[in-house]
């Protein structure tokens, strides 16, 4: 519709860039086997391009046992064969590149698999249990853990090895957490920096950013004990003072997994000198409610202002429950931890919901990530008891569904078998998964895909100004951004909402009512 395509050439692009986050193992599968791979994501980079994102977020992709969807990494300068190779890996970013697209890699700093080198020569006594945490046990024999820390997965933090020592694990036994105040650890993980960093790639995204630091007396978890044992430590910060200046040779950027309550907090890993974005957590996890979506958004707009950081906006990623379905329900009672709510999922309702939601998202200043899939307008998927892989679902006694219904392979062509993913999916596609399938939605123009390209081509219609709030009835959001003259309304209310004046609607995630008003759960682009 006339508008002109960003320039994803400047220094800058990552303050209001597009970001696709691509979970490999459920991306495509070029070689058959089942399992997505780098041969796959290679094969879809034209999607990908026509989609209009900025960059790509690669969940890990490294070699590893997969104890945790590959977040327990065994070697960070090594692709995991079931993915491909390095020169894969290398000829994807700089294919990537050659269509415009930057290529952001996942780092897990907190921790390692179990199969480490490291590990695996301080299992077998060697200097480097210096680089973990271990620690003789309490009890007359030793038989109970260091402390009373849990894990992230559920139980005990700490698992005992035959010698008689524990060592500690805030996530899975099989991921043990690194010792950041080993000058080693420090280095070995500047110099994966520069590893990557030298084969072209723009950015990293680093998991559990708030966790590594420890203190080191590894005291009793005290509810509200400040500081925090090992929760945004100050000692953190110099570590990312570090990082950022590798990143700064390479023209790189960051963005954090920090999850913080404290605004002020989050705010000082956003300094100039640490890290460049941070994830915002409280805009996906709102409840479709205008009031609280408006608090979230002026929160998180606050927050990043003193330190001149852009915000960041998402609807949903690997770790959880698809848009749809969480938009699916009638109450606001989402519990985040068991994915539970209080009603049953309307699809149609959420996937109403979800379309007005990418507009919206898409309309606010900053970045935007795209968890793949959300373009398709994919449901969480019920996997059988059998067949659910996550550590989070066994570790909790299956109380926590885990979080692999987010992660089911893609489909791709309608017609093709297991929907032209590849070969049969590692994680069972549901009944009915080929009515998403990208192909057919190509072809709709009403399609969620469809609405998601012309929402990327138009959103530079939006600018890089600050978002202005307009006059709006109980239960709608009006903006407007400064000096463009495009708004975005986005009816949360019950009747149909009346648009602010204007010259013609951009974009609407749904039909506007016979007498052109919003209707409920619906968002439009407007120019004025």
């Amino acid at each position: 519709m006339g508008q002109p395509t960003p320039d994803r050439n400047h220094a800058d692009w990552w303050r209001s860039a597009v970001i696709y986050q691509v979970y490999v193992r459920s991306f495509a599968d070029g070689d058959g086997d089942g399992t997505g791979d780098l041969a796959g994501v290679r094969a879809k980079l034209p999607y990908l391009a026509d989609l209009g994102v900025d960059a790509l977020w690669f969940n890990p992709w490294y070699l590893s046992p997969m104890k945790d969807g590959g977040y327990d990494v065994a070697d960070y300068r090594s692709i995991d064969p079931a993915f491909g190779t390095l020169a894969e890996a290398e000829k994807l970013i700089a294919e990537a590149r050659e269509l415009g697209i930057r290529t952001i890699v996942d780092i897990v700093p907190n921790h390692v698999s179990d199969q480490h080198p490291w590990f695996r020569a301080a299992l077998a006594g060697g200097p480097e249990r210096d680089l973990f945490h271990f620690r003789p046990g309490r009890g007359a024999h030793g038989e109970l853990p260091p402390n009373d820390w849990r894990s992230e997965f559920g139980g005990p933090a700490w698992t005992r090895l035959p010698d008689g020592e524990w060592y500690l694990h805030l996530f899975a036994p099989e991921q043990p957490d690194l010792n950041w105040d080993h000058p080693a650890v420090r280095q070995e993980h500047e110099e994966i920096l520069r590893f990557w960093f030298e084969r072209g790639v723009a950015g990293v995204r680093i998991d559990s950013a708030a966790l590594l630091a420890k203190d080191p007396r590894l005291p009793d978890f005290t509810e509200g004990r400040d500081p925090h044992p090992y929760v945004d430590r100050d000692e953190l910060h110099d570590v990312y003072r570090g990082w950022r200046a590798v990143a700064d040779e390479y023209g790189a950027v960051f963005v954090g997994e920090v999850w913080l309550p404290d605004t002020e907090r989050f705010a000082r890993y956003l300094r100039p000198d640490e890290l460049h974005t941070a994830f915002n957590f409280s805009f996906m996890t709102c409840a479709w409610d205008a009031q609280r979506l408006r608090t979230s958004i002026d929160d998180t707009l606050a927050e990043h202002a003193p330190v001149g950081a852009p915000a960041t906006w998402v609807l949903c990623n690997h770790d959880v429950t698809r848009t749809v379905t969480r938009y699916g329900r009638t109450d606001t009672g989402f519990d985040f931890a068991t994915k539970a709510f209080g009603t049953p999922t309307d699809l149609a309702l959420g996937t109403r919901r979800a379309r007005a939601a990418a507009l919206l998202s898409l309309a606010l200043p900053g970045a935007v990530y795209v968890y793949q899939g959300e373009e398709l307008g994919l449901p969480e998927a019920d996997i059988p008891l059998d067949r659910i892989e996550d550590p989070m679902h066994a570790r909790s006694g299956g109380v926590d569904p885990g979080r692999d219904g987010c992660r089911v392979p893609l489909p791709w062509t309608a017609d093709a078998p297991h929907a032209g993913f590849g070969g049969e999916p590692w994680l069972p596609q549901p009944a009915g998964w080929a009515s998403y399938a990208a192909d057919r939605q190509a072809a709709d123009p009403d399609s969620m895909l469809t609405l998601y390209r012309e929402a990327i081509r138009l959103r530079p219609a939006f600018g890089h100004g600050p978002l202005a709030w307009l006059p709006a009835p109980e239960g709608v959001l009006a903006f407007t951004r400064e000096h463009t003259g495009a708004t975005c309304v986005v009816n949360l209310a019950d009747a149909p909402a009346e648009l602010p004046a204007h010259t013609r609607v951009l974009l609407s995630s749904g039909p506007l009512d016979a007498r052109g008003r919003l209707p409920k759960d619906i968002a439009v682009w407007l120019r004025a």
